[in-house]
């Protein structure tokens, strides 16, 4: 659904593209901070979201993302992060 999942989302097709579906004009990254995948803590969603080159989510298991006429919400019961784009930053 998002524009890109990055690069390191991509092992299950070596030299392919990062590119999604494009259907929402943000990234996510799932599963943050889940128990025993140290890849996915905070700090690592912020290094990917530095590289993914628009907004960006990083989200737990008891998070979801809604998406009606183009206005997102987040419900949640768990943590997430959002994360501008640099020209988002500077508006």
């Amino acid at each position: 659904m998002p524009p890109r999942i990055g690069r390191q989302f991509t092992d299950w097709t070596p030299g392919g593209t990062d590119e999604g579906l494009g259907v929402v004009d943000f990234s996510i990254v799932p599963h943050l901070d889940y128990p025993g995948w140290a890849s996915n803590t905070s700090e690592s969603a912020r290094r990917w979201a530095e590289d993914i080159g628009g907004p960006a989510y990083a989200m737990d298991d008891q998070t979801a993302i809604s998406v009606v006429d183009g206005s997102v919400e987040v419900v949640s019961e768990g943590s997430w992060h959002r994360f501008a784009h640099k020209t988002e930053a500077r508006r």
